[in-house]
């Protein structure tokens, strides 16, 4: 041991060993020196970031851009003025939706005024497609700018608009399109203070395209109060299945956690149900959020974007958003031009399908031989196309969608397509036990809706 020490104190003693011992622990100290001043810089430049970020949106950095505010201010009452020629290009631009969706509805569309509140990967492709639609008054509300992570999902994002305003660079896009739209483009955070101001004008429709959750309940509760139609975008991130996108009333979606929050929140406030979204049926899981990095743990809030904003980045499938917006501008074109669609409430659940199945094998043992039963020719993915297909999705006694089944409509005639309702388990229960004509029990207008059903069914039937 005496021996080590000795080699060590000589060792320290010489004079190079010195220095080099010197020079090592003054590069480290001058090392985390230089980390410690560069984390702080970070977090500065973040503050300072987000500082100037909420001055130029309490200054309403819209006015910024025009130095009369209102000069392209767009409501439901602005004028859209074209000369013959201009309207023959637009008549030619717009004659596949024509043909689709006919002159009335087509004049319906274009004399509408819609406003889209986010303008991002959804939003944006929700806009754009209204406009190329045929809407032709349009507000589009964000306080966010093209960034290069927009590529891959913003429709009207390109290296030269990276920096610039997300709304301006949709309106520059829309003008090259549709020169005569009226683009309100608005920069500016919308929150509950400023919803009657941002939301007036008597819109026709409301797309709400925010991923902030608190932003989110603050739109669909002011439409929602003031009766104002609209439809909400769930999460579009970390999804990858096209077949598991929906349409749905709030109260109907399912597996989503963005859909099951906004669910809950909306309920805590008195609003169950009668809110229109767009969200994806995929189970979550298979992909998280961007962890944070180390210097950024310290201080979290210090890296949002805004107050109350995420700081973790969703990885996002640039085409995922697209369907969500494209899915939005669709509904929101066929409502506009009243042209009847009806979005199945629920898809994917085959073990419902099962499950209607084995009720009606029992349902239909209870069939007198003499009346054709019992009888059961149909598999379970005939029942859920009876289902999903004939009565999409519904109780067609009620309209309900919770706790279904299937029976014979009539017990006189066979089990077919053709004579297969959707009840819920106890208007299915009561309508078995029914003695004599089912006019006697139903009203004309349940016997009508069934029966017209049924005979756009027959028809579908003959043309397979």
């Amino acid at each position: 041991m005496t021996s080590v020490l000795d080699r060590l104190s000589r060792a320290f003693g010489d004079t190079r060993v010195q220095l080099a011992t010197t020079a090592l622990a003054a590069s480290a100290l001058t090392a985390g020196a230089m980390w410690g001043t560069q984390r702080k810089r970070r977090n500065k430049r973040a503050r300072d970031l987000k500082r100037r970020t909420l001055e130029m949106v309490d200054f309403d950095s819209d006015h910024l851009l025009d130095p009369d505010p209102l000069s392209d201010k767009v409501t439901k009452a602005t004028p859209v003025e074209l000369t013959p020629n201009e309207e023959s290009l637009v008549q030619e631009q717009l004659a596949r939706h024509y043909a689709f969706l006919g002159t009335e509805g087509m004049a319906r569309v274009r004399d509408s005024f819609v406003v889209v509140v986010g303008a991002g990967g959804v939003g944006s492709w929700a806009a754009m497609m209204l406009v190329r639609s045929g809407v032709q008054r349009i507000r589009i509300i964000d306080f966010d700018q093209v960034t290069l992570s927009s590529l891959n999902r913003h429709v009207a994002a390109t290296r030269s608009s990276v920096g610039t305003s997300k709304v301006e660079a949709l309106k520059a896009s829309f003008l090259d399109i549709a020169p005569h739209v009226q683009v309100d483009a608005r920069v500016a955070l919308f929150s509950a203070d400023n919803a009657a101001e941002l939301l007036d004008g008597s819109p026709d429709f409301v797309l709400d395209c925010i991923d902030n959750m608190d932003t989110k309940l603050a739109l669909l509760l002011h439409c929602h109060q003031h009766g104002i139609r609209v439809i909400s975008a769930m999460g579009a991130g970390m999804k990858s299945d096209p077949s598991r996108v929906q349409l749905a009333d709030i109260g109907n979606t399912f597996e989503d956690p963005m859909s099951r929050a906004v669910r809950r929140r909306l309920k805590s406030l008195g609003v169950i149900s009668g809110i229109q979204v767009v969200y994806s049926a995929e189970k979550p899981g298979r992909v998280q959020l961007v962890s944070l990095a180390d210097s950024q743990k310290e201080e979290p809030g210090d890296f949002s974007v805004l107050p109350d904003f995420r700081v973790r980045i969703v990885p996002v499938l640039g085409t995922m958003p697209a369907m969500f917006g494209i899915a939005m501008a669709t509904h929101v074109v066929t409502e506009l031009a009243q042209f009847p669609t009806e979005p199945l409430a629920i898809k994917g659940r085959h073990a419902l399908y099962t499950r209607l199945q084995r009720d009606l094998g029992n349902r239909e043992k209870d069939i007198p031989q003499e009346n054709g039963g019992p009888q059961l020719r149909m598999s379970a993915d005939d029942c859920g196309y009876v289902l999903e297909e004939i009565w999409r999705g519904k109780s067609a006694i009620s309209g309900a969608t919770d706790k279904l089944a299937l029976t014979r409509w009539r017990r006189d005639r066979p089990m077919t397509t053709s004579n297969c309702v959707c009840m819920t388990k106890t208007e299915a229960d009561t309508h078995d036990k029914l003695k004599g004509p089912l006019e006697e029990h139903y009203t004309p207008e349940v016997i009508s809706f069934v029966e017209s059903r049924f005979d756009e069914e027959r028809h579908l039937s003959s043309m397979r």
